[in-house]
């Protein structure tokens, strides 16, 4: 079956305004401390992802520092080009297509939409080692051959400062690997990028505002989309490239629908319900759409049987209902 999905997906090399007509049903998984195994990445094959988002993450002190930190020792395995390497490969190894996507962390998770430089001098300092970030992972897709590579997530006032540098490392990036490339804006700014037009696809981290009520129903939440979806499609047919879901997912708590970004670990009232029916809705509102190329679920994890469950406020899916919702999914969906 699963060689079946990867013959079929094989129709992955979309450009233009060509449908895309085999859906990334992705995973986000994340990296963790320990090495992942065969065991760790079976419950993703087992929900039936036909993607993977690996994500190596860089570290910054504050939204002005000049310096990311990335892919030294101290940081966690899987976190690391050693770690993503070797949990990429065991994916492949499946027919499992692979997304790397270098991401910022900020101390005290303050927004990476709100990165600026207090100076021409300190941009200078600052796109050299994001460059560097980028191109130390553009150099692992190549080496992998990974099917996609994100040049940065949720970076929309370095996008909007810098124009011209973002355009150059596009091209210092294609220089070294030749796959596809995406950048994953934020919900709100998504038609702010400049450089639409030089990347695959259109990326998008789908936390968008659908419905104000504790428990949204499919209906309300599709309601919801109305307010959105022709944006989105707007923007599609403007720059006619495909158009993401670099991130999307809820949590199961009350009001998931209201402020689906929303991260913080304060108590909620856990609503399972509440995220199945996100995930409902927005499967019903893109999936079957030619101009949609798939998306990658906010998040999972590699120790399958210690995190999520029925008393967990978190996006992960994993021991809650919505697990079997996506992999019932995945398998109808699959071509």
């Amino acid at each position: 079956m699963r060689k079946t999905i990867l013959i079929l997906f094989m129709v992955f090399h979309v450009t233009g305004c060509e449908a895309q007509k085999v859906k990334l049903n992705g995973i986000s998984f994340v990296g963790g401390s320990d090495v992942v195994t065969k065991k760790q990445i079976q419950p993703v094959l087992d929900v039936n992802a036909n993607a993977v988002c690996l994500m190596p993450f860089g570290f910054m002190k504050n939204i002005n520092a000049t310096d990311i930190r990335f892919n030294v020792e101290r940081q966690w395995w899987g976190e690391r080009r050693v770690g993503v390497k070797k949990t990429a490969q065991l994916y492949q190894a499946e027919g499992v297509k692979i997304m790397i996507k270098p991401q910022i962390w900020v101390w005290n998770g303050e927004f990476t939409g709100t990165i600026v430089m207090n100076t021409e001098e300190d941009w200078q300092k600052f796109e050299k080692s994001y460059s560097a970030f980028i191109l130390e992972y553009a150099d692992l897709a190549a080496e992998i051959d990974a099917d996609i590579l994100c040049i940065g997530t949720e970076l929309n006032k370095f996008v909007s400062a810098r124009p011209k540098f973002w355009s150059n490392l596009i091209d210092k990036v294609r220089s070294i690997y030749k796959g596809k490339l995406t950048y994953a804006e934020n919900w709100d700014t998504f038609d702010k990028v400049s450089f639409w037009n030089k990347v695959d696809f259109i990326g998008v981290d789908a936390y968008f505002p659908l419905c104000p009520n504790p428990t949204p129903t499919i209906e309300t939440l599709k309601a919801g989309w109305k307010n959105h979806k022709p944006k989105i499609k707007a923007l599609y047919e403007k720059v006619k490239k495909p158009v993401l879901f670099t991130e999307y997912g809820y949590r199961s708590v009350d009001y998931s629908g209201k402020r689906p970004w929303d991260f913080s670990r304060e108590m909620k009232k856990v609503n399972l319900v509440a995220q199945e029916n996100g995930l409902k809705a927005i499967y019903d509102e893109f999936w079957s759409e030619d101009w949609f190329a798939g998306g990658f679920l906010w998040k999972w994890f590699d120790k399958h049987d210690r995190v999520g469950g029925i008393e967990n406020a978190q996006f992960t899916p994993q021991n809650k209902p919505a697990e079997e919702l996506i992999r019932k999914f995945y398998k109808n969906s699959a071509y």
